[in-house]
């Protein structure tokens, strides 16, 4: 009888000094919580810098619309500016300071001249893209999606009948340094922005739009 008594005893001190036994605690609640702290890190490490990527695409979006707007006319009494491919590949161009210190290879730009008629309809009057290679200094001017004549949807505000509006859109794929949350595809961020010509009535491009009263106003149908 004693003898189980004394067993039962040690296997009670001993169950006691295992639940007050804090040895190796602190290692496993580390082990447990590090998983989670290295997923907050790095998506919050991810999540800013998609953020800020965005926030350039915006500045780039505008920058070019805003570039495109202010062509200056040829005199002060022309109601038209014109512009040619190396003013807009300079537009474009400036993407690649606007985006460092991340990387401008993945930018896909277009620039367009709409016309909002009397019915309140807006048409392409001329469009062109531009993107940038790896290792390039300037832009490369490409075909746009756009083609004249296409009917394009604006916000209401801007449906002001005959008058001219520049627009641009930006497209780039940001693809996270390490792609443990957002994954390593990317995320394609994408931005619009809209402006009007600042010292003229229409901005011509490629002869269009085509010119009136011997070429000295825009066409406002």
């Amino acid at each position: 009888m004693k003898t189980i008594s004394r067993m039962w005893l040690r296997t009670r001190l001993r169950a006691i000094n295992l639940i007050e036994d804090c040895k190796g605690i602190a290692a496993t609640e580390f082990a447990v919580i590090v998983p989670i702290m290295l997923v907050m890190f790095f998506g919050t490490v991810e999540f800013s810098s998609g953020v800020a990527v965005n926030r350039k695409v915006t500045i780039v979006a505008r920058t070019v619309s805003d570039l495109t707007s202010q062509a200056p006319p040829a005199t002060a009494t022309q109601m038209f500016s014109t512009l040619n491919d190396t003013y807009l590949q300079n537009a474009f161009t400036a993407s690649i300071a606007i985006m460092q210190p991340y990387p401008a290879v993945p930018t896909q730009a277009t620039v367009s001249e709409v016309y909002v008629d009397s019915s309140r309809i807006a048409t392409i009057q001329w469009s062109k893209a531009a993107t940038i290679g790896a290792g390039a200094t300037q832009a490369g001017l490409t075909t746009s999606s756009h083609n004249p004549g296409d009917v394009i949807v604006l916000p209401a505000t801007l449906l002001v009948p005959k008058t001219y509006l520049i627009f641009s859109e930006v497209r780039y794929l940001y693809t996270p340094t390490v792609g443990y949350v957002m994954g390593q595809a990317g995320v394609t961020l994408s931005d619009r922005a809209y402006t009007r010509p600042r010292q003229v009535v229409c901005v011509v491009y490629n002869n269009a739009p085509v010119l009136t009263n011997s070429n000295t106003t825009c066409p406002t149908p």
